[in-house]
């Protein structure tokens, strides 16, 4: 095998190989190891890149593999990323800010851990917006990570430094968290998969400042790939108090499954989504119709449902200023312009009005309830604009009319208030060949029909052989 092909072979088919000794796993990991190094430059997607402590595992692995009779996790040699949101023992975790730039943790969050014991190999982590706080992926620490599809535009956040990663062929698996979109916008705009699992299907540890919203998951090229994570990494830990108790599922074998006869809402406006590109609701509503071909029931539905913004803004917001707030007297410089704006914005609010949020979230629940009454799975588009200008916090303008900070993420937001598992796959290509997704909802906690409809669709409309133009 070629060592560009390496790059670019699914996690599912390098580990099968790497069992059955086709592939060595030093091979595998020099190979994307030599990709970063000429990449990571342009793209910025790494900003810790553990090269040493990867190949030190990879031999091991390798070492392992020559021993006769010696069991090997299903993800054995495989190289995985890790977002710098997400805790590593040893390994410096920033958090996209200055105000940690030097933190190196004495834990592991749960997800690295499962993926370390399935004989995953870690290469580093990967750049985000500071704690998340926005849906691109730029920092005063680290500066732009860029597209790979187009150089100038953002690959989305905040796990773009993930997204741009797996569409670049560095590492076929990556760790993301979504509070607002962050798994699913990032994988719209880079034209990977990614699925944000239903609220504490993975465990996380610690808690997040929007630790309510927040889910963790898998971000690869294939859906196979990110049921595969799934297996090893869903189930309870006790560090998680909401972590919910296992499926008892195989979610690779799962993907069998039939979609025929599922009944589809084919949502293009939940109600509120009033400003979104015109390309990108042809490419979804193409998309759309594959599950008619599938043999799915689908019908275009107006929800009409109210805007969700304000719970979900003094949720998410809320939290992220409050855990920032006490830097702000000697340290306002060290915190991005619009964010340290934000946090002043968040503590002049009412002492009531996190409270408030919670019972307007709680209220809003029962719209999308109804919906999933009648409805299987909820088709939308993921984000309501292409991936627009990098170093930008949000698209100041969507289809050449005015938009504010969140109008252009409509679709995503409001199920990390309702925990339901969501994904984004990559459904076409605008004119200027930029990547769109279409996001797939599923009912709560049924995480297996959603990766099984986006498993049937990509089957239909494969796009794991397309791959940015960047070398």
């Amino acid at each position: 095998m070629a060592s560009d092909e390496l790059c670019w072979i699914p996690a599912s088919e390098m580990a099968a190989a790497i069992r059955r000794r086709k592939v060595s796993p030093v091979e595998v990991m020099k190979t994307v190891l030599a990709r970063i190094e000429k990449l990571n430059p342009t793209l910025n997607a790494f900003v810790t890149i553990t090269a040493d402590q990867a190949l030190r595992a990879a031999r091991a692995a390798e070492r392992a593999v020559m021993k006769r009779g010696a069991k090997l996790g299903p993800l054995h040699g495989v190289p995985f990323s890790t977002k710098d949101l997400v805790i590593t023992r040893g390994i410096r975790t920033t958090f996209g800010t200055r105000l940690y730039a030097d933190n190196v943790p004495t834990e592991t969050a749960p997800m690295v851990e499962r993926l370390v014991g399935a004989g995953a190999i870690q290469l580093g982590k990967t750049n985000t917006p500071t704690m998340g706080w926005i849906g691109a992926t730029h920092n005063l620490l680290f500066g732009v990570t860029r597209n790979p599809w187009n150089l100038d535009r953002t690959p989305g956040g905040s796990s773009g430094g993930a997204s741009a990663a797996v569409a670049a062929g560095l590492g076929p698996l990556a760790i993301g968290t979504d509070g607002g979109g962050s798994i699913r916008i990032p994988a719209s705009f880079a034209g990977i998969f990614g699925h944000k699992a239903s609220f504490g299907r993975i465990p996380a540890y610690p808690a997040s400042a929007a630790w309510s919203l927040s889910h963790i998951g898998p971000m690869t090229r294939t859906v196979t790939d990110a049921a595969l994570m799934m297996n090893v990494c869903a189930g309870p830990d006790s560090r998680d108090q909401f972590s919910l108790p296992a499926e008892g599922v195989d979610y690779v074998k799962a993907l069998k499954g039939s979609v025929k006869g599922l009944r589809i809402a084919w949502v293009p406006d939940p109600g509120y989504a009033k400003l979104v590109d015109p390309e990108v609701t042809a490419v979804c509503a193409r998309a759309a119709k594959r599950f008619r071909e599938l043999g799915c029931r689908v019908e275009e539905v107006n929800p009409k449902w109210p805007l969700p913004k304000q719970p979900w803004k003094a949720i998410f917001c809320g939290g992220i200023a409050t855990r920032l707030a006490p830097f702000l007297p000697e340290r306002r410089a060290d915190i991005d312009a619009g964010l340290a704006s934000l946090i002043d914005e968040t503590m002049s609010w009412g002492p009531t009005t996190y409270v408030q949020a919670w019972f307007d979230r709680m209220a809003w629940w029962e719209h999308p309830r109804r919906l999933f009454e009648t409805y299987d799975l909820m088709l939308s588009p993921t984000v309501a604009c292409p991936p627009f200008k990098v170093g930008l916090d949000n698209p100041s303008e969507i289809a050449g009319r005015p938009a504010d900070s969140y109008e252009w993420i409509p679709y995503t937001y409001p199920f990390n208030m309702t925990g339901q598992p969501a994904c984004s796959v990559p459904a076409g290509f605008t004119a200027d060949k930029l990547p769109v997704g279409l996001q797939i909802v599923g009912r709560r906690f049924d995480d297996v029909t959603v990766l099984r409809a986006a498993h049937a669709f990509e089957k239909a409309q494969p796009w794991a052989h397309l791959t940015p133009p960047i070398d």
